[in-house]
């Protein structure tokens, strides 16, 4: 009796040495899987592992075109080869590895169950491998985005010309990294000042690049003297000349030329929200649209507008992110907008865009930014404050 039992306990004794020995070897499986963060190493090194060291026939992953030894294939019976699948923490399948074992045999239960854990550490290291990628990826993502943000910023004016009696002043907060508002600020050999302020339909990387496609059309036209209205038509025609997907991205903008000696403004709005014209004496008016955006209807023309910009007058050009910012379903709309313009009480046009920005984002009680917000203000200084000359 005692030698019986000192026999199981042996037998006991050899059933744990087994056992500490197969998690060694799983835990040395795992470590290797787990060494690298790319995947198809992962993969590959599951492979070697279930030949070389579990001295299986050989190992396939088929959705990854990745195999090792012999082909796992179905048995003489027709019975398919043994299959681990690879499921992600949500239980999602990445991808299934395929076993042949030695000449056909069935796997001992201490392979079967060493498979089976190698399975569930292989599982997760191809998931750590495919986030790591993505993680990549979203970086250098992240990184091409921020340098296409400095440049559409470096594309705006730098530097605002210096005119006696006259105040300009732009804000240009985008929704994303980048988007689809434009503006833009060029003097004229005839002492003339030409200003747009433009949006591109959507917003995003898309409507940055068709941004800074019109930057470089406008750019050129002006370099030769256009009448305003000629200069709106030849933009419209050009943007619908690019093609398809440049009409799907049309634009509306809305043309000023200032004529500072004589203090008077032309303005040619194609599609764009109204621009708002405050002058003493006299109530508000607004700019409205003369034609469709650009680049939506070929062979069409526009009609500028002209008015007198007398001391003390400031105007108001703006694209649609300030006005279509809510407060649960309460829009801060234009005519809010207008009031708001109307009442500030400074009379400089950084002064006014401050003003203005305080009270969206007052209305908007920390909500999110929904679209691109551009504003462009001028303002002529008044006989009681003098010059409101711009610095260098």
């Amino acid at each position: 009796m005692a030698a019986g039992a000192q026999l199981a306990g042996n037998g006991e004794t050899i059933d744990l040495q087994q056992q500490v020995a197969r998690l060694q070897a799983l835990l040395e499986a795992s470590r290797q899987v787990h060494s690298t963060t790319d995947e198809q190493e992962v993969l590959e090194q599951v492979l070697r592992i279930v030949v070389r060291e579990l001295e299986m026939a050989g190992a396939a992953f088929p959705d990854a075109g990745l195999s090792y030894g012999d082909s796992p294939a179905a048995d003489a019976n027709g019975a398919a080869p043994l299959a681990y699948p690879l499921a992600d923490r949500d239980g999602k399948r990445m991808t299934e590895l395929r076993v042949a074992a030695p000449e056909g045999r069935a796997l001992t239960l201490y392979e079967a169950d060493f498979l089976e854990g190698l399975a569930l550490q292989a599982a997760v290291a191809l998931e750590n491998a495919r986030n790591h990628k993505r993680n990549v990826e979203f970086a250098r993502v992240q990184q091409d985005l921020e340098a296409a943000r400095q440049i559409q910023r470096s594309l705006l004016p730098q530097h605002l010309p210096r005119i006696p009696g006259y105040s300009i002043g732009f804000r240009c907060d985008t929704c994303y990294e980048v988007g689809g508002d434009y503006l833009d600020i060029v003097a004229q050999p005839d002492g003339s000042l030409l200003m747009v302020v433009a949006d591109v339909a959507g917003k995003g990387l898309a409507s940055a690049f068709m941004s800074a496609s019109f930057r470089a059309a406008f750019r050129g036209m002006v370099t030769t003297p256009l009448p305003l209205d000629e200069l709106a038509t030849r933009m419209n025609q050009h943007h619908w000349a690019e093609g398809e997907e440049a009409r799907r991205r049309y634009v509306t903008a809305i043309f000023l030329r200032l004529h500072p000696e004589a203090g008077t403004i032309e303005v040619v709005n194609a599609g764009h929200t109204p621009g708002f014209l405050l002058a003493p004496g006299a109530p508000p008016r607004q700019f409205e649209s003369v034609g469709p955006p650009l680049g939506l209807l070929p062979g069409m023309r526009y009609a500028s507008e002209r008015s007198p910009f007398p001391s003390g007058a400031r105007l108001l050009f703006y694209t649609d992110g300030l006005t279509e910012v809510f407060r649960e379903n309460e829009e801060f709309g234009p005519e809010r907008l207008l009031r708001e313009f109307s009442a500030c009480p400074a009379e400089n046009a950084d002064g006014i865009l401050d003003a203005l920005w305080t009270a969206i984002e007052k209305f908007a009680e920390g909500g999110p930014q929904g679209d691109d917000m551009t504003a462009l203000v001028l303002a002529a200084a008044s006989p009681a404050t003098g010059s409101t000359e711009m610095p260098a």
